[in-house]
């Protein structure tokens, strides 16, 4: 019988503990839950913004950037791997929005990842497989890679317009 009664005590004891910390995170304010956001490296995600936002803030600006569009709306674009946090602030510097932002690997069936033994190369393969410029890349080839898509933007710009 005190085996009956010591588990029930045991177990009422556990179940009114994990009611107790139920409630009380229940009670916390909603920017202490931050939401999630999933983005894909080197794409963007949509997100409405709460009124009144002065400013946006990214806790690690190599993973996550953000855009303040017209009409409220902000473009999350993942710009390298992990978790960050984003906030966006009133004009006194209250939070009205707290999010996680997890940038992820990226999100398509398109992409081919050649290893040559430790060495790493990622094509972007629809439909013909092309050279890409991906994290994770060996440093040879993400230089190369690097410089000829910068030579080729900064032809672009200079370039005189066609007549």
């Amino acid at each position: 019988m005190s085996v009956l009664l010591t588990g029930c005590r045991r177990f009422f004891g556990v179940a009114l503990s994990v009611g107790l910390a139920i409630g009380v995170v229940g009670t916390l304010p909603a920017a202490a839950q931050p939401d999630a956001i999933q983005v894909n490296l080197d794409q963007t995600y949509i997100l409405r913004l709460p009124d009144r936002v002065a400013t946006i803030v990214i806790g690690n600006p190599m993973i996550a950037d953000a855009t303040v569009q017209g009409g409220g709306l902000l473009v999350v674009t993942g710009k390298g791997f992990g978790t960050t946090n984003l906030l966006a602030l009133d004009r006194v510097g209250g939070v009205l929005m707290n999010k996680s932002v997890q940038v992820l690997g990226p999100g398509t069936n398109d992409i081919v990842v050649v290893y040559k033994g430790i060495e790493r190369e990622t094509y972007s393969c629809a439909p013909n497989c092309e050279r890409r410029i991906t994290l994770g890349d060996s440093p040879a080839y993400f230089n190369a890679n690097l410089a000829e898509s910068g030579a080729r933007n900064g032809l672009a710009q200079t370039m005189p317009p066609p007549r």
